[in-house]
């Protein structure tokens, strides 16, 4: 259980920080950096909550408690040393249940024909934002995975990665199953 009884500690004032281990870094670590666009994710799809109502809402809203999950993951490094306590880790389970939501949304959903324009609806345009989010945070997640002595699970890597395709995807069923896609019109202004 997470008791936070205390906002502010300073520690932030000379740009440090710490991991949920209690290391001390820097607050421009790629660990720090990739954890904090996971959390803006999660602030963009808040937003989209705002518009979402039904089996859109409630999915959105256990995206953002797995969104927590990962940020407790990557604040987290797995160094092989016994933590005293359990991390929280991503799991693969997590993974499969955005691919299964995936796979039911985009069933009644045509294909595209085109590129489409972020938009549509507020929600789709919501989930957009949130969308291009979470590809940032997926990137800075491969590179951080990517670098020595540094371990990112797999089922993190992945969640992260489906996560943009889920909100890609919920993008267009916001948009009435793509109905209300704008979609790109390649050159169309060019004169």
């Amino acid at each position: 259980m997470v008791k936070l009884n205390k906002i502010y500690t300073r520690t932030g004032d000379g740009g440090k920080t710490r991991l949920s281990t209690g290391q001390p870094v820097d607050k421009w670590n790629p660990r720090v950096v990739a954890y904090g666009t996971v959390d803006e994710t999660n602030a963009a799809l808040g937003l989209a909550a705002l518009h979402a109502t039904g089996e859109m809402a409630a999915a959105i809203g256990r995206i953002q408690n797995d969104l927590f999950d990962l940020g407790a993951d990557l604040a987290t490094p797995d160094t092989g040393k016994d933590l005293g306590w359990e991390p929280l880790r991503v799991t693969q389970a997590q993974v499969l249940r955005l691919e299964t939501e995936i796979d039911a949304m985009n069933a009644d959903i045509p294909p595209l024909d085109s590129f489409v324009l972020p938009g549509g609806s507020a929600l789709a345009a919501y989930l957009h934002m949130a969308r291009t989010i979470s590809r940032r945070a997926e990137r800075q997640i491969a590179e951080l995975a990517a670098m020595e002595d540094e371990v990112v699970s797999a089922a993190a890597r992945a969640y992260a990665n489906r996560l943009s395709d889920w909100l890609f995807v919920a993008s267009r069923a916001a948009n009435e199953d793509g109905a209300r896609d704008v979609k790109w019109v390649p050159g169309a202004n060019r004169e």
